[in-house]
């Protein structure tokens, strides 16, 4: 597909302009406590902000200028963060507000802006059953702006999903420890535990499960041909029969279960993200849970 540059820019900057306001008012304080660990070499201060740990205020320098600032260390001026996105056929499904690869986007987008406000390094992987796409950690606007635009605007060359491949690239490939958040429907099955465990014990991993009110219950809506993204298979479901969506809907929340006791099992924090809703507050409670539990 040929792109329109101009296009490109506009998508670009909208995203940054959404975020620019959501990182300054919501995302930056609560982003900021939930994921930094505090290095054992004291480095600089700098003004408090909503969501910092009270622990580390100076009382020293906020008496002498009257304005709270609290301590920074080393390693909370070195982050890495990595976003590791599903980029196969069934993310361009939804029904309601947006598909999800656009809540996708719109939540790495928050993350990114809210990493380089920090001045930490954010980088990207886009994923199907392989790698698609890696664009290193780095610093700063210009290669935050390049981060968007991949992906958006990436096309991927396989329609299938294996999060094996995506697990084993982050334990194996990715040496220095980071915060990574694994962001997919998961629809593929749950035959990732091991390496799920692995790159969990090697780095900081979250979990982002993209939902679609469709694909926890089905409607009556009659006769419909279905289509699976993935594979292209076909199939006539009659919708009105009580028993064909009652067993759909079962056939949804037992994977639910099975995938919520998985990420309990590897100790991996999760959070859903649905299309038809607004992810900040979501993020926002997330991000204090994690907090929380870190005192």
């Amino acid at each position: 597909m040929q792109l329109n540059l101009k296009e490109v820019l506009k998508q670009v900057k909208k995203i940054e302009i959404i975020n620019r306001i959501l990182v300054e008012n919501v995302l930056r304080g609560a982003y900021r406590s939930s994921f930094k660990g505090q290095g054992m070499e004291f480095a600089d201060v700098r003004e408090y902000v909503e969501g910092d740990d009270v622990r580390t205020i100076d009382w020293n320098v906020t008496a002498r200028t009257n304005v709270p600032h609290v301590k920074q260390f080393i390693e909370e001026r070195e982050m890495t963060v990595l976003l590791l996105m599903d980029a196969s056929a069934s993310m361009d499904f939804g029904t309601i507000n947006r598909v999800k690869r656009q809540l996708a986007v719109e939540f790495c987008a928050s993350l990114a802006f809210s990493a380089i406000k920090n001045n930490d390094r954010v980088g990207l992987v886009l994923f199907t059953d392989r790698i698609e796409h890696f664009l290193p950690p780095k610093k700063g606007r210009m290669h935050t702006m390049r981060l968007i635009r991949d992906m958006i605007y990436f096309q991927s060359r396989s329609r299938n999903t294996d999060l094996n491949c995506v697990l084993e690239f982050l334990t194996h490939l990715v040496k220095k420890k980071c915060t990574a958040f694994l962001i997919s429907d998961f629809l593929s099955g749950i035959n990732f535990e091991e390496n799920l465990r692995r790159a969990n014990f090697r780095h900081d991993l979250n979990a982002v499960v993209l939902t679609d009110q469709r694909e926890r219950e089905m409607p009556n809506v009659g006769i419909l041909e279905l289509q699976e993204p993935e594979s292209g298979k076909r199939v006539v479901i009659d919708t009105g029969s009580r028993r064909a969506r009652e067993q759909f809907n079962h056939f949804s929340r037992e994977h639910r279960k099975k995938l919520m006791a998985l990420f309990k099992r590897c100790r991996v924090d999760s959070v859903d993200l649905d299309t038809a809703k607004s992810y900040v507050d979501v993020i926002v409670a997330f991000f204090r849970k994690r907090l929380r539990r870190r005192r």
